[in-house]
């Protein structure tokens, strides 16, 4: 989130986002090179912008970016006169203040395609990879990564300011700034790849603008939709890792160390966004978190009620990814058999042809309907599309486990 500020940051400054990720990606490396050997600094970000701001002033004077930027600051100036002083009491009034959310803007500009919104802004605010991206999209590595750099090219041609929108343009980004915020929490509650089943860091920064943006848009049901699902799904983070940071699914968690503030945060937040006018696709996954939140152990678990509510969810935003997790709630509430026979459904379904979790679930029920070496396959192959080692060694116990013959106890995915 480090790299995110200083993007932030610099595009304030230099008002052009693929410059200022260049000089924020020198800034690192420079603190790479130099800290090992003077030491990390009191104030490590304060140093890692002023790095940043030095190499800003040195581009701008080595080419014509600086004829450039003069010009154009030239021209920004000027209008900034010819629109007189309430546009600047506007600024000075601005409610939310934060360059990173800013930047969560600029990203979901409507000059580009709603796949290049999400992608620029997990890779700036998120500091995803490339790789990583692609994983969260089911998406071709090589697909992502020429749109990154299309989306940055589109921003600067278009010279799009660096400002929260307001009104009627402010809504319309609204859909996918919440979109690109529970991406990036998603990212950060189960890691795409790595050595680490989770990176908090990422879901308390997602939380941190979801509460900015329900702050800011008070009378968005979604807003507080979403904020109610990450409020109520990050309560549950410090059960979900064992003592060596093995991942513990749902159904084996010790409720005792789930968050109730955040639990209670969750409930409220959910509570404010049925009265201001139904729930929406995120109201509708924060109601099935509260399903689990509720629920004093995992025997008590209202699955009928959560099948219930991924139908509506089907309803309403229907995707590969929601009928998976419709088929777990429906073996739950209505035994394996059931829900097998809609994961089977989805074998054929191409965006799900490299999912690892669905060999993972179809692995979890045949289990449980006794057919162990079937099971055993299936979690082998999850096991083998898992980028995240955690998750990996979780699918490989299980898989062995089936192989000894033992009935696999199943789980539902956290």
């Amino acid at each position: 989130m480090e790299s995110a500020r200083l993007v932030a940051g610099l595009t304030r400054m230099v008002r052009d986002v693929g410059l200022a990720e260049e000089l924020a990606q020198d800034a690192l490396v420079a603190a790479l090179e130099r800290w090992p050997e003077s030491g990390v600094p009191d104030n490590p970000g304060a140093w890692l912008m002023a790095a940043a701001k030095h190499r800003a002033i040195d581009e701008l004077r080595r080419g014509k970016r600086l004829e450039q930027k003069h010009e154009e600051l030239g021209h920004a100036l000027a209008a900034e006169r010819e629109a007189g002083a309430p546009e600047l009491e506007a600024a000075l009034d601005d409610p939310v203040g934060d360059d990173l959310l800013r930047l969560v803007f600029i990203a979901c500009h409507p000059v580009l395609s709603t796949e290049a919104r999400i992608a620029l802004t997990l890779r700036l605010l998120g500091g995803l990879t490339t790789e990583e991206i692609a994983r969260a999209f089911l998406a071709a590595e090589p697909t992502v990564a020429q749109r990154i750099v299309r989306a940055k090219r589109t921003l600067a041609e278009a010279r799009v300011p660096f400002e929260v929108p307001r009104g009627a343009e402010f809504a319309s980004r609204l859909s996918s700034v919440l979109q690109v915020i529970y991406l990036v929490f998603n990212e950060g509650y189960t890691a795409t790849a790595g050595e680490d089943w989770m990176r908090p860091a990422l879901c308390e920064d997602a939380l941190r603008l979801g509460r900015i943006l329900a702050g800011l848009v008070p009378g968005e049901p979604e807003v507080h939709g979403l904020v109610a699902l990450m409020e109520l799904q990050a309560s549950r983070s410090r059960a979900r890792l064992g003592p060596s940071g093995e991942p513990i699914l749902l159904l084996d968690q010790d409720r005792a160390r789930w968050d109730h503030v955040l639990i209670r945060r969750g409930l409220a937040a959910l509570a404010r966004a049925e009265r201001l006018g139904g729930l929406g696709p995120y109201g509708l996954q924060a109601a099935i978190a509260a399903c689990h939140a509720r629920a004093r152990t995992a025997a008590e678990t209202e699955w009928v009620r959560i099948a219930a509510l991924y139908d509506a969810l089907a309803q309403l935003s229907p995707s590969p990814i929601v009928e998976l997790n419709r088929a777990v709630a429906v073996a739950m509430a209505f035994g394996p058999a059931a829900g097998l026979e809609l994961v089977d459904a989805l074998r054929t379904e191409p965006a799900l042809k490299a999912y690892h979790l669905l060999p993972a679930v179809r692995g979890d029920l045949l289990a449980r309907l006794g057919r162990l070496d079937e099971a055993r396959a299936e979690l082998e192959r999850a096991a083998t599309l898992t980028r995240n080692a955690r998750e990996r060694d979780l699918l490989l116990g299980r898989a062995a486990r089936c192989g000894g013959g033992a009935r696999e106890a199943g789980g539902a995915a956290d």
